[in-house]
């Protein structure tokens, strides 16, 4: 049974990185994200696949767009290029340092003028089991607000910065363009109203000071 008790998220991430100072030049001439997103040294390796997606949702095609090639030219390289599908209009890309990211927009075609203003930026865990996961951080505090068996879980913002969900790895991992193997770190940290703890996946978070 799921707890609903209401637990602010206030998730902010750091991305585990080489060179912080380097990266958040990087990620500033990209998307421009601000305290969205922060970085510290990495301590362990991470070969392949992570394991997780972060997404930055946006209100059209030409903001899709922008934000592509401003990663380009940095040095993001394209996993998937920008194109219509089903749901919309979207492309993934990968940062130097081997975070891959989808920008996406649910319009086909642009509806105002043009921005570079990003809505919602979504951090998608790929794990083994979603119900197993949606249970662990549901006991913690999380309130679902959209749960599709063992394909999706996805919680309640509540003002954070970042929006938490959850996927199957091999379905994350096809998302993202690339193969479904990797090992070591994951090379994120989340940190967070909801204690300190490594989930079953090994995803690490730290209480927020």
């Amino acid at each position: 049974m799921e707890n609903n008790t209401k637990t602010s998220t206030d998730i902010n991430i750091q991305l585990e990185v080489a060179d912080p100072a380097a990266a958040a030049a990087i990620y500033d001439t990209a998307f421009g994200l601000g305290d969205r997103l922060g970085f510290r040294t990495a301590q362990t390796p991470a070969t392949g696949f992570r394991g997780f997606i972060l997404s930055l949702v946006v209100s059209q095609p030409s903001t899709v767009d922008s934000l592509v090639g401003t990663a380009v030219g940095v040095g993001f390289s394209v996993l998937k290029p920008a194109k219509k599908s089903l749901w919309g209009y979207s492309a993934v890309v990968q940062a130097p340092e081997g975070t891959i990211w989808k920008i996406a927009t649910s319009k086909k075609k642009d509806v105002g003028p043009f921005t570079r203003e990003i809505d919602d930026m979504v951090l998608l865990m790929g794990v083994t089991d979603v119900k197993a996961s949606k249970q662990v951080y549901a006991d913690r505090g999380l309130t679902v607000s959209k749960s599709f068996g063992g394909k999706y879980a996805e919680f309640e913002n509540q003002g954070s910065p970042v929006t938490l969900a959850l996927y199957p790895r091999k379905a994350a991992a096809k998302e993202a363009g690339v193969d479904l193997e990797g090992s070591g770190s994951h090379g994120i940290v989340m940190d967070s109203g909801i204690g300190s703890f490594t989930d079953p996946d090994g995803y690490l978070w730290e209480a927020t000071a």
